[in-house]
């Protein structure tokens, strides 16, 4: 009786005759959710693509880029150097080399005439010329001679056979050293190659709008005159460096239509009598380094840790440089850039 009372008792929160409501809310639920997800997981068309990067992000990869490209272009030019100076080596010792040879050759023609000399006189043919000889003294002191001739020739010989195994030494080290940095050299053309691309990517379509939507920074560049003060050689550069103003940065660029950044402090210099490499590494050991406060015009100035930039300073905070790919040689703050040190040329 107590079950039967207690099946026809409601349940809390159940209507009558429905029992399974509850229970089928539940799934019909669970299932909606479920087709939900499925739905956001699946790619819907345009809706669901990858966000546009920003202009702020477009122009941080642009930036990126410009600083790629110079970095791998003084490397380039770093290298470069070194194949120059490796190739004056192996030159010289070429030379060297060249002359031993035909000095060996003649004192090896003097050395088989003695030969021939010593076989013809020598052995028992020498002790009976010396037992026939009506003047002995004159046999002793003609074999004294021809023993002192051979002992000389065959120490020259000796010595050369030296020096020619030296020159051979020092041209085997020359060819090592060439064939060294040419391999240098060879890497840094796929090094070069990416360069090419990556101009090509900053000079493309996109960037150029996405910089110009922007805002590129800096101004427009216009040809400043600008008084330089002192009348050294240092001065002169500076001089003449401002009367490149305008002309485009190409990488590797020495001009006189086109420049990179070192590029243009060597031509500036070489203007007047005073040879730079072409690499900023090695021009930031070409002279003395001095403080900031120090700077003149004519000075160098270099920027980030890696020195991949140099300018010429003027005076006045002010500096003109060939800054990157798209732009030109135009006078900038030195302020713009993180600066690394400053180095004196010339007076």
């Amino acid at each position: 009786m107590k079950r039967t009372l207690d099946r026809g008792r409601k349940s809390p929160g159940r209507h009558a005759g429905s029992p399974q409501r509850p229970r089928l809310r539940h799934r019909l639920g669970v299932a909606s959710l479920t087709i939900a997800a499925l739905l956001l997981s699946v790619p819907t068309g345009p809706a669901l693509a990858d966000p546009k990067p920003s202009l702020k992000d477009l122009a941080s990869r642009v930036e990126k880029m410009h600083t790629e490209i110079e970095t791998l272009t003084e490397r380039y030019n770093g290298q470069r150097e070194k194949l120059k100076t490796a190739k004056k080596a192996a030159e010289a010792a070429r030379k060297t080399l060249a002359a031993s040879e035909a000095d060996l050759t003649a004192k090896r023609a003097k050395a088989a005439l003695l030969a021939q000399n010593a076989y013809m006189t020598g052995g028992l043919s020498r002790a009976l010329a010396f037992t026939s000889s009506e003047n002995p003294d004159s046999f002793l002191d003609g074999a004294a001679t021809t023993f002192a001739i051979e002992q000389r020739q065959g120490e020259e010989l000796n010595q050369l056979t030296k020096a020619m195994k030296a020159a051979e030494r020092a041209r085997a080290g020359a060819k090592s050293r060439i064939a060294e940095v040419e391999k240098i050299v060879k890497d840094l053309d796929g090094k070069r190659d990416k360069i090419s691309k990556l101009v090509a990517k900053v000079e493309s379509n996109l960037f150029r709008r996405a910089l110009g939507e922007a805002g590129r920074p800096g101004t427009r560049a216009t040809r400043v005159n600008l008084p330089i003060a002192g009348s050294g050689k240092a001065a002169q550069a500076a001089r003449w460096a401002l009367t490149q103003q305008l002309k485009p940065y190409v990488w590797g660029a020495e001009g006189p239509g086109s420049y990179d950044c070192s590029g243009l402090v060597m031509a500036a210099y070489q203007r007047v009598g005073i040879s730079l490499p072409h690499y900023t590494g090695d021009q930031w050991t070409a002279g003395r380094h001095i403080s900031r406060d120090e700077m003149r015009p004519g000075d160098l100035v270099f920027f980030y840790g890696d020195l991949h930039h140099v300018g010429i300073y003027l005076g006045g905070g002010m500096m003109v440089h060939a800054p990157r790919t798209g732009d030109v040689v135009r006078i900038a703050s030195i302020a713009r850039r993180p600066f690394a040190g400053a180095v004196r040329i010339a007076d």
